[in-house]
């Protein structure tokens, strides 16, 4: 466990080593980007936990939104991508425009959102889940398909209705390849999050961000890069831990295969 974060802290003592010789304003020190990240979200009372109003203020709305746009992407990736991969005539369909609408880059089409919805939490979401919905959407479709014909097969020698079948063996069968695109997708929603609240936000990380470096306020910049960092980590340990509980039984097969 110790040996994992063994690189990290070598490169943190080579950063905090550099910087000190530098003693550049644009490039801090760890160990002040530490102190200062303190200061800023974790210096409250104990009565709340140590969150200071900051916490309420951009981190609470920045998560809510990410992980309410993820949760809906995965929702509408996971639907339209099992529909797609069990019918090929609804694949022709759905294909063209997946594949055009995915290729688009997401920060050019920030204005278009802006036009749509205004400079709403709603944009902020429907950004979050057109960005986030290919790559759960795609895995979903890729994994429908390669479910093995046996299990179809044996459902309906079996006479088993299609939506039983559906979740209880298609759905599972394809569940890796689905857990893949939600993990992908997931740091994608911590990105378009940021960028969504660029533009004509009152809060959030990606408002803090934005006004720290028009304030030049380096060492707020430097804490708040760092608190995403710290986030996206958290999220990715907690997602691979439900991951590593969810599909146990996939592991097994794998190992007895």
């Amino acid at each position: 466990m110790l040996l994992g974060f063994g690189p990290a802290i070598v490169l943190i003592l080579l950063w905090q080593l550099l910087t000190t010789l530098a003693a550049s304003p644009f490039f801090p020190s760890p160990s002040r980007i530490i102190v200062r990240l303190y200061e800023l979200w974790f210096s409250g009372p104990m009565t709340s936990l140590f969150a200071t109003d900051l916490v309420w203020s951009d981190v609470i709305p920045s998560m809510s939104r990410a992980l309410a746009g993820w949760l809906l992407a995965v929702v509408i990736g996971i639907a339209v991508g099992s529909v797609a991969g069990q019918w090929s005539r609804a694949a022709a369909f759905i294909d063209p425009p997946v594949n055009f609408m995915r290729s688009l880059p997401k920060p050019a089409l920030v204005p278009i959102f802006l036009i749509i919805l205004g400079g709403t939490d709603w944009m902020r979401l429907a950004f979050i889940v057109f960005g986030c919905i290919w790559p759960v959407l795609l895995n979903t479709m890729q994994g429908v398909r390669s479910v093995d014909r046996t299990y179809r097969e044996t459902a309906k020698a079996f006479h088993i209705p299609l939506w039983r079948t559906f979740l209880q063996v298609i759905l599972p069968a394809a569940s890796p390849k689905i857990v893949a695109g939600m993990r992908v997708s997931l740091s994608l929603a911590l990105i378009l999050m940021v960028l969504s609240e660029w533009m004509l936000a009152s809060n959030g990380l990606g408002f803090f961000l934005l006004e720290s470096q028009r304030r030049f306020k380096i060492v707020d910049l430097w804490a708040a890069i760092m608190l995403l960092g710290l986030i996206g980590f958290l999220i990715n340990v907690l997602f691979l831990a439900c991951e590593k509980r969810l599909l146990r039984w996939h592991r097994g097969l794998t190992l007895q295969s």
